[in-house]
């Protein structure tokens, strides 16, 4: 009986997702068309097109980004699902600072009003929350409730999500080669040690392995200064689908794409 239950489940589950059948069909067609031993391990999203979103559907800034936040909890369980280890999502740039102070006072809410309610969810799923760039401009209240997060990881971690915030490439490589010159002068290493890895030790991402996969949403086809030095040798997929109508489907879509390409890295 429960088998049969678990498969009336998993032949119908989308059905309740897409009111086409069409996308049906295109849903369980990528689902079994993917390889679980060619999943990559690290993905990161450039998440374009919350605001045209919001313009396309006539909707106010508030509820395009709240439907953006929306997706990224719909992109982690898919993560999850797929058995990916770390997924890096590019939440907020050091340009974005730049955005009118509306914007900006909308972006705030949305990030401790989420972080709040992401929380005992995060945790119950073994969801680990880390960070890279320069929080030193975030409030208070922002940094805190991000230390929360940080903590509050369940020990059984199956899924690293890293969030991009305050992040640039450029801010993140020119604050570690300040940091590495220092070491330097302090005779901490030799200009012989002066390697990649050692730049590597430096960067914000030290911890992580470089992504196997970058995804950018919304047609535009360019890095936006995210991740420079780590995308060195990822596959890069670009997909017109602006970032709010980012689903399972898109995701499935990006990682069958992955898959099919001959994966060198130079060699």
């Amino acid at each position: 009986m429960k088998k049969r239950v678990g498969f009336l489940l998993i032949f119908f589950y989308p059905l309740f997702i897409f009111a086409n059948p069409l996308k049906c069909y295109e849903f369980l067609e990528s689902k079994i068309l993917i390889d679980q031993e060619k999943i990559p391990k690290h993905v990161a999203i450039i998440m374009d097109g919350n605001r045209r979103w919001g313009a396309v559907n006539n909707t106010s800034l508030y509820e395009a980004y709240q439907n953006g936040a929306n997706a990224i909890s719909k992109t982690i369980d898919t993560a999850l699902d797929l058995g990916i280890e770390t997924l890096s999502v590019f939440a907020f740039s050091t340009e974005n600072w730049q955005r009118s102070e509306t914007e900006l006072s909308i972006l705030m809410y949305l990030f401790e009003s989420n972080f709040l309610q992401a929380k005992d969810e995060l945790f119950e799923k073994g969801v680990k929350i880390e960070t890279i760039g320069n929080l030193e401009k975030f409030p208070q209240n922002i940094k805190d409730y991000l230390e929360i997060l940080k903590k509050s990881s369940n020990k059984e971690t199956k899924l690293t999500v890293v969030l991009a915030l305050s992040y640039g490439g450029r801010d993140e490589i020119k604050r570690a080669l300040f940091n590495l010159l220092e070491d330097y002068d302090k005779n901490n290493f030799e200009k012989e040690n002066f390697t990649e890895d050692l730049i590597s030790s430096y960067l914000d991402t030290k911890n992580f392995k470089d992504p196997d996969l970058l995804i950018r949403t919304s047609g535009e086809m360019r890095l936006s200064n995210f991740m420079l030095w780590q995308l060195s040798y990822s596959e890069l997929y670009f997909t017109d689908v602006l970032w709010p109508d980012f689903n399972e489907l898109e995701f499935l879509k990006a990682i069958q794409n992955y898959q099919q390409r001959t994966i060198r890295k130079g060699k």
